[in-house]
């Protein structure tokens, strides 16, 4: 059985991890400051090691992208993924704003409500820039930074302001378009032959969620998360930059600086390898997560 907030998509899931992800989903009403109600929001928690780990999904994404990598850690840690607000199967409450500083608002009430103690932050794309974000704004909570293939380093871009009507809505009709999502998971893979259904149905499915069009349209508009660069110096906490050698999507010159601008960072590249290591490369992150959290000063490779 599959929850019911997941759109009717999922039953079109073959691969098993698929299936099982998509089945460990759940929702909780999360109280935050944003509004008066809480927030359902969606997550997965597996596996009950002593060291907890939080995954961050990439933009228009959603926990389900972890499909391989959760349980594999679940093995060894207490892991939660959470859908980030405006993302994924979470609630897309009306007449709020979708910015890095609500989402950040939200993910640290459902930490507090959910977790409560401190975590290794894993982002991917994105998400790496959401967990860099979290870890300056909570450096107590964030005890150490796995950044997969993460954004962060680029400034907002200038396309935020053609997002206007019609033009918002042509856009993002275009990509909900499945042969686009496919053409999207083809970019992202450096074996092209490892994109299945189930991984374009995985990275589409959240397009069937309510006001999915409304809220990216608001988040776009805002410019997204734009360089950390000035503000890594700050990052104090052991970070692990794990990139794929073939990324075609945020190329091979940000890792370098990710490890120039955090002083307390380890670099390893994977090979055979695009944007999403997670995916195509699950094995060799979990071994270099493990690696990393046994000496986490350092380097692994």
């Amino acid at each position: 059985m599959y929850p019911s907030f997941l759109p009717p998509l999922v039953n079109q899931l073959t691969e098993p991890e698929a299936i099982a992800m998509a089945q460990s989903l759940q929702q909780a009403a999360i109280a935050t400051s944003l509004r008066p109600e809480p927030i359902l929001t969606s997550f997965s928690q597996q596996g009950n090691g002593k060291q907890a780990i939080l995954l961050i999904h990439g933009f228009d994404s959603s926990v389900l992208e972890y499909r391989y990598l959760m349980p594999k850690l679940a093995e060894h840690f207490d892991v939660w993924a959470v859908d980030l607000l405006s993302f994924g199967f979470t609630e897309r409450p009306e007449n709020l704003v979708f910015n890095p500083d609500t989402i950040r608002e939200h993910l640290h009430s459902f930490w507090q409500q959910k977790i409560n103690r401190p975590v290794i932050i894993v982002g991917a794309s994105m998400g790496g820039a959401v967990a860099l974000d979290f870890a300056l704004a909570y450096p107590e909570i964030a005890k150490q930074i796995v950044l997969l293939d993460s954004a962060g380093l680029a400034p907002k871009p200038f396309s935020r302001f053609a997002m206007v009507p019609p033009l918002d809505r042509w856009a993002t009709d275009f990509l909900g378009s499945m042969n686009v999502r496919r053409k999207i998971c083809q970019s992202a893979y450096f074996d092209k032959s490892r994109v299945t259904e189930d991984g374009v149905i995985c990275g589409a499915m959240h397009v069937g969620c309510d006001r999915w069009q409304e809220t990216l349209i608001k988040f776009t508009k805002g410019g997204g998360y734009g360089s950390f660069y000035p503000k890594l110096k700050g990052i104090s906490q052991p970070t692990l930059i794990l990139w794929g050698r073939q990324d075609q999507i945020l190329g091979i010159k940000a890792p370098l600086k990710f490890k120039q601008g955090i002083k307390n960072s380890v670099l390893h590249w994977i090979d055979n390898c695009g944007h999403l290591p997670h995916v195509e490369q699950t094995d060799v992150v979990v071994t270099k997560i493990l690696e990393f959290c046994q000496t986490p000063a350092v380097s692994v490779g």
